[in-house]
């Protein structure tokens, strides 16, 4: 299967900037909309080297990606996927753009927890939306989550999974509900390895260790979550909490660690010093 010709993305941070090089290496040409000249330069500074870091390994791009202001440059997309961050309010206003400014585009939210019926209520036609859950970082994971709505169109969930194969990763099609499959396991591992370590049960390494080397994890819930990003594992906690209880409550030591500001990788500082 091949990727589509055009491919729209809006959001060039770590995770937009990801599926935008994905795509631009599987053959795509791929315009990538911020909402300020200062991010938009941001986002190509971070498309450009990890397209050149590709490049070192010897994995040319055969497609291009450019970033812009104007989500005009969408208008001819096949897809347009909003890689935003998860906020519900946010997410609904940059897909009523994207509608606007593509209306002949399908339309993929890269969503890690919400509803896909909540946020298809901001379109005319919620048969356009399907999840597209891209996992991080994007060009070297191998799986993409595929969300169907009620209204998601049988048709475009085929064509999902056949973009998903162009780009060299496999697809699960789960249906919408809270936390999907990926982020309700993940999530419910992550917080009961922070009750232990807030417990004493174990170091932070030895936690890990016991999930990489005891059942063959890549990665322990807990350096996992400092790559995630801790606020936003704390977003999609408190977002199933609501939803399905407490369960999914999140520990007192991530709450601090997000009022501190430790996020995890990207700030140096979060379960690990990175």
């Amino acid at each position: 299967m091949t990727v589509p010709e055009r491919v729209g993305v809006y959001g060039g941070g770590r995770m937009g900037a990801g599926i935008a090089h994905a795509f631009a290496l599987a053959g795509a040409d791929v315009s990538v909309i911020e909402g300020s000249e200062e991010t938009a330069g941001a986002a190509r500074e971070r498309i450009a080297a990890s397209l050149a870091k590709a490049a070192e390994k010897g994995v040319e791009a055969r497609g291009r990606a450019a970033v812009g202001v104007d989500a005009r440059a969408l208008a001819d997309c096949t897809l347009v996927v909003e890689a935003v961050p998860e906020l519900p309010d946010l997410k609904r206003e940059v897909l009523e753009r994207i509608a606007v400014a593509a209306p002949e585009a399908a339309i993929g939210s890269n969503t890690s927890s919400l509803s896909i019926d909540g946020l298809a209520g901001a379109l005319d036609d919620p048969s356009r939306l399907i999840g597209l859950h891209f996992f991080n970082p994007v060009p070297v994971s191998d799986l993409v989550e595929i969300v169907v709505g009620a209204r998601t169109a049988d048709e475009l969930v085929g064509r999902a999974r056949g973009w998903v194969e162009g780009l060299g990763k496999t697809a699960i099609t789960v249906r919408d509900s809270p936390g999907f499959a990926s982020s309700r396991l993940g999530v419910a591992l992550a917080l009961e390895a922070m009750r232990m370590l807030d417990e004493g049960v174990a170091s932070a390494e030895d936690i890990d260790t016991a999930m990489t080397l005891g059942y063959r994890h890549p990665a322990g819930p807990l350096r996992t979550t400092d790559i995630v990003g801790l606020d936003v594992r704390l977003a999609i906690a408190e977002h199933l909490e609501q939803e399905l209880g407490p369960r999914f409550a999140p520990p007192r030591v991530l709450r601090d660690k997000v009022a501190a500001g430790q996020l995890g990788r990207k700030t140096g500082q979060g379960f690990y010093a990175w």
